[in-house]
């Protein structure tokens, strides 16, 4: 099979050019003359007609200028043989053979990107990420209904390419570094073009007024052009333009590598339970606030739901449930310990180790449940409430 790119283009992400004011037009000397000879309502609306011709003209061109300048900045060349998005509401189980009976191997979630191999008798063998499999055809769309879904879907992110990512507070090398982001980690683009009125906003809008500290402010509006505005589970923080590539991508699938219980390392049947309970959740949505599994949860009510169904009382918010919880080194961590990030020391978000060097948690309106490298960002404190 020859291998071609599906191209998505994203248009109209800047707004339209300004249009010179300066509009070519019939002489005043002549519409003078035609106004001598009475002809004034005629002339005048000519005059008006053709300077509203050219300005249109001119309108579209820029239009046009603005959108193969955007078409020229903003591809998505995603390499595919057959691409195939899975159209679901929460995940598809991606199977090791094409039957409902057969071994689960991983999870492609809502929205999620794959190369189809193969469509036989309902199922569909793909590839995505590091999962090869089946899928059940009917949630799959394929070919060029699965290249205009995916225009839709498909988010413009920004793939670390340093070691280590600085993210800031503020768009300035003099801001406090808020979170650390290692490499080929992907954020989710909130702004890319910044404007001296977006940061503005976006400083008003912060109860923390503490961020401007250190920071010359003149300084620093005028050297906008190198960052960007990023999504960090649901908060927005600053990062350099330098250490990422940013480009247009679709999600993929993550393993379904279960947790058994192995007393000898410490991983006790509770344990276990708490990650195969908290995995039938992923790609649920997130919910500010919510506390449902099902209709919608933030990262905190997510992990108190899941301590709750196996009779542990844990507090509602991430920074109570950090406080709770007794301190451990990463190192130690089991399955069903959690994971404290924020910034400064302030603890904004919380998700729970599953193994493997992974965390499940409700990270933003975006994706949901999901599961990401326990390390995703500098956790700032690893707690514990299980004890066996």
């Amino acid at each position: 099979m020859n291998k071609h790119i599906v191209r998505f283009i994203a248009l109209g992400l800047v707004g339209t050019a300004l249009v010179s004011n300066n509009v070519c037009s019939a002489s005043t000397a002549n519409v003078l003359n035609s106004m001598e000879v009475a002809g004034i309502t005629l002339s005048l609306n000519n005059y008006v007609e053709e300077n509203v011709k050219n300005t249109q003209t001119k309108k579209a061109s820029s239009k046009q200028k603005a959108e193969k300048k955007e078409e020229e900045e903003f591809k998505l060349n995603l390499v595919y043989d057959r691409l195939g998005v899975a159209k679901v509401n929460n995940y598809l189980n991606v199977r090791k053979k094409p039957n409902e009976s057969s071994k689960i191997v991983g999870k492609l979630t809502k929205n999620a990107g794959c190369n189809v191999y193969k469509i036989k008798n309902g199922w569909a063998k793909i590839v995505s990420g590091k999962v090869k499999g089946w899928v059940s055809a009917d949630y799959l769309v394929t070919d060029k209904e699965a290249e205009e879904y995916a225009k839709k879907v498909a988010t413009k992110q920004a793939t670390v390419n340093t070691e280590t990512l600085k993210v800031r507070a503020l768009p300035s090398t003099d801001s406090i570094v808020s979170t650390l982001v290692p490499m080929d980690e992907e954020l989710d683009v909130v702004k890319e073009n910044l404007t001296e009125e977006y940061v503005k906003n976006y400083i008003k809008k912060q109860d923390d007024k503490s961020i401007k500290k250190g920071v010359n402010m003149n300084e620093m509006l005028d050297n906008l052009d190198n960052w960007i505005c990023v999504k960090v589970d649901d908060e927005k923080l600053f990062i350099s333009k330098d250490y990422v590539d940013i480009s247009f991508k679709l999600e993929r699938a993550v393993k379904a590598e279960e947790v058994k219980e192995d007393k000898e390392n410490g991983i006790t049947s509770v344990r276990a339970s708490m990650v195969e309970f908290a995995k039938q959740y992923l790609g649920n949505s997130y919910v500010y606030g919510g506390t449902s599994l099902t209709n919608g949860i933030d990262c905190s009510g997510f992990t108190m739901r899941i301590y709750q169904h196996f009779g542990y009382s844990i507090p509602r918010t991430s920074g109570a449930q950090a406080q709770a919880s007794a301190t451990i080194n990463s190192s130690e961590a089991k399955p069903g310990d959690l994971f404290f990030y924020g910034n400064n020391g302030h603890v904004s978000h919380v998700a729970m180790y599953i193994g493997n060097g992974l965390v499940i948690h409700a990270s933003n309106r975006r994706t949901g449940i999901k599961i990401s490298n326990a390390f995703y960002r500098t956790p700032i404190k690893v707690g514990r409430f299980v004890n066996n």
